[in-house]
């Protein structure tokens, strides 16, 4: 097997014209150089240059195997170039899955930070969970800490904490409260989604009720939520990342007792595995959750 140095010194042989001058322009001495090409010459079986008054000329092998090494060369120097462009976010391509409350806003705002930053860098938004992290599918998903993760080959990067609060419409009997007893919601129906974080906040509303709430509806599109609680079909919970996408019609109210928190996360794969693109939206994401603290 030939060696990619060896192609170098070969190379820089033959456009200097001898083993000194390219000893110099290596940082190399004089014997280093022709043991090199001593070494070379070995492993093709045939002489790859000859003695002329100044220095060395190729033989009709050895001008056949400079043209194979500038080729190889070149090859070389352009890998490295395309891999460093992905390396340096000057291209590439970064996937990202959310939660859909995060999609409201959160996820949009980082992908839109991300893409001024690195405009030659490709950013998919795509219907993906963290299991897909290790297929490739999705580079960074945000999850909740009501996703039940278990793989150790992917990592959790914490980056908020958020609150959950009642949405009414605006003409509920409570929505004149600062503060909306949960007690106070008996026998209300509940518009509820099918995903993970919208289920977590089920458990302290039961509690809270007495019993199990009445789901009337289930919807994963926060924009159908939020039409059938204005149409007065139902209440429904909202966690902080949803805040900025509410409509006029509604009212948004802390509760008595306050409903679970949630923490929210970033699935990535392991540092010595990910990608650049996956590492610097991860930054960004973790730059724009410093405002929800």
């Amino acid at each position: 097997m030939l060696e990619t140095w060896s192609l170098r010194v070969l190379v820089e042989v033959a456009e200097r014209g001898s083993f000194s001058a390219a000893a110099e322009a290596l940082t190399m001495t004089q014997p280093a150089v022709s043991r090199q090409i001593a070494s070379l010459e070995h492993k093709v079986g045939v002489a790859l240059f000859r003695r002329v008054p100044r220095g060395v000329a190729p033989t009709a092998a050895g001008s056949i195997a400079i043209d194979e090494a500038r080729a190889i060369l070149g090859r070389l120097a352009g890998m490295e170039a395309r891999l460093g462009a992905f390396a340096e976010l000057r291209t590439g391509h970064v996937r990202v899955s959310a939660f859909p409350s995060a999609n409201t806003g959160f996820a949009p705002e980082a992908i839109r930070r991300f893409s001024d930053l690195y405009p030659g860098v490709e950013v998919s938004l795509v219907v993906a969970g963290w299991r897909d992290i290790r297929s490739g599918g999705v580079d960074v998903a945000l999850v909740t800490d009501w996703d039940e993760i278990d793989d150790d080959g992917v990592g959790l990067v914490p980056l908020l904490e958020e609150e959950h609060w009642i949405v009414l419409p605006a003409t509920h009997r409570l929505a004149g409260r600062t503060t909306v007893p949960l007690r106070e919601l008996r026998g209300e129906t509940w518009i509820e989604g099918s995903h993970p974080d919208c289920l977590g906040p089920l458990e302290g509303l039961e509690k809270a009720l007495g019993g199990p709430p009445h789901i009337g509806f289930t919807c994963d599109d926060w924009t159908g939520k939020q039409a059938l609680v204005a149409a007065g079909m139902g209440v429904t919970i909202m966690s902080t990342l949803a805040g900025s996408a509410v409509r006029p019609d509604l009212a948004l109210r802390p509760t008595a007792p306050a409903l679970p928190r949630r923490r929210v996360l970033a699935a990535v794969r392991p540092k010595g595995v990910r990608p650049a693109a996956a590492s610097a939206m991860l930054t960004v994401l973790t730059s724009l959750a410093a405002r929800y603290h």
